[in-house]
C-alpha cells in the first residue's frame, strides 16, 4: 500500500484516484478550487466531468495543497499541460529530495518546446519525474473498463514500482525507458486527432481516417527519432494505441474540436463549445516548430497549424495533402 497525492481534480485525475483507491492505496485528490473540493467530497460525484460515477468514500478530496503533497510515496501531476510549469513552481516548496512525480498530462510547452517531465525536472530538480500514458479515456477508466498504459522512467526499478502501483484486474501497465518517446506520442497524437475530427466534420469516411492515422503515426515517429526517441515506442501504446483511440473515440475532446473545425467553426468557437482543454491546439504549434527545428517533414501537422492559426479552410487543407508530390511509402523498403 502506498501514500499517493493527485494534483488536479479534472476527469483524468479523478479517474486515477478511483483506480488507485480501489487498488488499496491511501489516495488524496487535490483541487485548486476549494468549492469544487467541497462539492466532490460531499456529493461523491464529479457531476461535470464524470456524471454517474461514484467516488469511493476512501478517496480523500481536499483543497489543502500541503496535505496532498507531504509524506507521499508518489505524486501524480494531472493538471492541463499549459498549467504544468506554474503548478510545478507552486508545489516546489513541499517537495522532498527524491520525490517521485508521475506526469499523466499530455503536451509540449509552447516557446521552450519542452516535454512535461522536462519542465518538472527543470522546476523541481530534486524530484524524480516519470510518465504514465496510453489509450486511456477517463470516462472508461473511472468505470473500471479494461485499459492498458505504459509507465516510463529513467531507471527500471522506478518504472517497475509505478507499474506495481497501477496494475489491477482492469488496468494493465507496461514499462519503458523511453520517456521522451512516450511523451511525444501522447502530445502529438492530439494534433492528428484534430485532423481526423475535421475529416469527420467535413463528412469524409473511414478511408480518410485510416489514412490520417497511418500517415500521422509516420510523422510522429519520424520526428521522434530525429529528437532521440525510439521507433518502437511509437508502435506501442503511447504511439499508435493512443492515436487510434483519440482519432476514433466519442470521448476525445480533440476529435470533437476537429469535428467543429470541419463544420466551419473557428478555433476559438470550437474550444468554447468543447468546454474542456483541447491539448492538441497547444501542441500543434510546438509540433510544427519542432519539425522545423529538426528539419523533419510533417505535412499533416503543418496543415493543422494552417487551419488553426491561419484561417485555412479544412477542405482545402485535405486537398493540399492529397495533391502533394508523389512519394515512396517507406524508405526502409526498396527494390533490389
Amino acid at each position: 500500500m502506498a501514500n499517493i497525492g493527485i494534483i488536479g481534480a479534472g476527469s483524468w485525475g479523478t479517474a486515477l484516484g478511483i483506480l488507485l483507491v480501489n487498488n488499496g492505496h491511501n489516495t488524496t485528490l487535490w483541487s485548486h478550487r476549494e468549492e469544487q473540493a467541497r462539492e466532490l467530497a460531499e456529493t461523491r460525484e464529479h457531476k461535470e466531468k464524470l456524471p454517474g460515477v461514484r467516488l469511493p468514500d476512501t478517496l480523500e478530496i481536499t483543497g489543502d495543497l500541503e496535505k496532498t503533497l507531504v509524506g507521499k510515496d508518489i505524486l501524480i501531476m494531472a493538471v492541463p499541460s499549459v498549467a504544468v510549469r506554474q503548478t510545478a513552481r507552486m508545489i516546489k516548496p513541499y517537495i522532498r529530495y527524491g520525490q517521485l512525480i508521475v506526469n499523466v498530462s499530455k503536451g509540449i510547452e509552447e516557446g521552450t518546446l519542452m516535454t512535461l517531465t522536462d519542465i518538472i525536472e527543470e522546476e523541481i530538480p530534486e524530484s524524480v519525474p516519470c510518465v504514465l500514458s496510453g489509450p486511456s479515456h477517463a470516462e472508461e477508466v473511472s468505470r473500471g473498463l479494461p485499459t492498458t498504459c505504459v509507465a516510463g522512467a529513467k531507471e527500471k526499478k522506478t518504472a517497475e514500482y509505478i507499474q506495481n502501483i497501477f496494475m489491477s484486474p482492469v488496468f494493465r501497465a507496461y514499462i519503458s525507458p523511453d520517456v521522451l518517446g512516450i511523451e511525444l506520442g501522447g502530445a502529438l497524437k492530439n494534433v492528428i486527432a484534430l485532423a481526423a475530427g475535421a475529416a469527420d466534420g467535413l463528412g469524409y469516411g473511414d478511408n480518410t481516417k485510416a489514412a490520417l492515422i497511418t500517415r500521422g503515426i509516420t510523422e510522429i515517429t519520424r520526428l521522434g527519432i530525429a529528437m532521440g526517441a525510439k521507433a518502437e515506442t511509437f508502435y506501442g501504446l503511447s504511439g499508435i494505441g493512443d492515436l487510434i483511440v483519440t482519432c476514433a473515440s466519442k470521448h476525445s475532446r480533440n476529435r470533437r474540436a476537429g469535428i467543429l473545425l470541419g463544420q466551419g467553426k473557428t478555433m476559438e468557437e470550437a474550444m468554447k463549445e468543447v468546454k474542456m482543454v483541447v491539448e492538441g491546439v497547444y501542441s500543434a504549434k510546438a509540433g510544427w516548430e519542432l519539425s522545423q527545428k529538426y528539419q523533419v517533414d510533417t505535412p499533416i501537422i503543418q496543415q493543422v497549424n494552417q487551419v488553426l492559426f491561419d484561417g485555412k479552410e479544412p477542405g482545402l487543407a485535405v486537398q493540399d495533402l492529397m495533391l502533394r508530390d508523389k512519394k515512396i511509402e517507406s524508405w526502409e523498403v526498396s527494390w533490389e
